[in-house]
């Protein structure tokens, strides 16, 4: 089998219909669908259920990291690819990934398109290439609108079994805290120009919420991940310079969204961690970007704005 397709799936029953469909009406057809119930407790089960070549896992709610775990687990395709229940791919995903495989790649970034609540789209058309090396392919990954999001590639499953990925349980920001890391360790990445997934940007997400509790959560999540990330890629003799620098900005300006004395204290972790060091400074701009962050990451923050 080609590919596994991982879709964890709790509560989104306005969405999970419009998922699957766009699953199944794919023109390549080699693949199977894993559905990881995480505790769903409206009626998202009993639409996928009326999807008789779904295979189903069911589980208590612990969250998307566990989901995505337990889909890995049970994946038996060549390729694994992350579909999350209230998005939607594109017909042909599977055969353009298909097309992209002949020279065995670990990774194969794809492109995305948002879509929100009233059906306006967003575009991103980025740069195609082929064989790179992990940090070669990080370089120009970087430069793309989405980069952590775990949905923008497809992952070669021996590949990431043998490197024992896991997203951290328990945890927001979890794309971030493995994504560039995965990136960074394959030997082989591609990227394809096709525009194949559909981000729906809804109200309401975890990831949208307002709340400033949950922003102190998601801050100290990703102050978490960030640190993880800075110790593995420092196992490696890899070329690292642009990995960090792009873990510290992302660091920094999640931080900027704090207030008070929350970001004063992470202001100050920033400084006793060399959190600033990482960030690139080879050209001019970069240079006065780095001083301003040291100055002030809020004010860094409104001029990246």
């Amino acid at each position: 089998m080609k590919f596994s397709i991982i879709v964890p799936v709790y509560n989104v029953e306005k969405y999970v219909k419009r998922c699957l469909d766009s699953i199944f009406n794919q023109t390549y057809k080699d693949f199977e669908v894993i559905v990881v119930n995480d505790g769903s407790t409206d009626k998202s089960m009993d639409i996928v259920k009326k999807y008789k070549d779904v295979k189903i896992i069911n589980e208590e709610n612990r969250g998307l990291s566990h989901a995505r775990n337990n889909g890995v687990k049970n994946a038996r395709g060549d390729y694994i690819l992350f579909v999350d229940s209230d998005d939607y791919i594109n017909k042909d995903l599977l055969k353009e990934l298909n097309k992209s495989l002949n020279n065995n790649p670990d990774v194969v970034r794809f492109q995305v398109q948002s879509v929100d609540e009233y059906g306006s789209m967003t575009k991103y058309e980025e740069e195609n290439f082929e064989g790179l090396s992990g940090p070669k392919a990080f370089k120009r990954i970087v430069k793309f609108h989405y980069v952590e999001n775990a949905w923008c590639y497809l992952y070669k499953r021996d590949f990431f079994i043998k490197n024992n990925f896991k997203y951290k349980e328990g945890m927001l920001h979890e794309d971030f805290g493995l994504t560039p890391l995965i990136i960074m360790k394959a030997g082989n990445v591609n990227s394809i120009s096709y525009i194949g997934y559909n981000y729906f940007n809804r109200k309401g997400s975890i990831m949208n919420s307002n709340d400033y509790e949950k922003e102190k959560k998601k801050v100290k999540d990703f102050y978490t991940h960030y640190l993880y990330l800075k110790k593995e890629i420092n196992k490696t003799n890899l070329d690292k310079k642009v990995f960090l620098s792009f873990i510290s900005n992302s660091l920094i300006l999640k931080v900027s969204s704090l207030k008070g004395k929350d970001y004063k204290e992470y202001k100050k972790l920033l400084k006793e961690n060399n959190v600033y060091n990482d960030l690139l400074s080879d050209t001019f701009t970069r240079k006065i970007k780095k001083l301003i962050f040291k100055i002030s990451p809020k004010l860094g923050a409104k001029m990246v704005k």
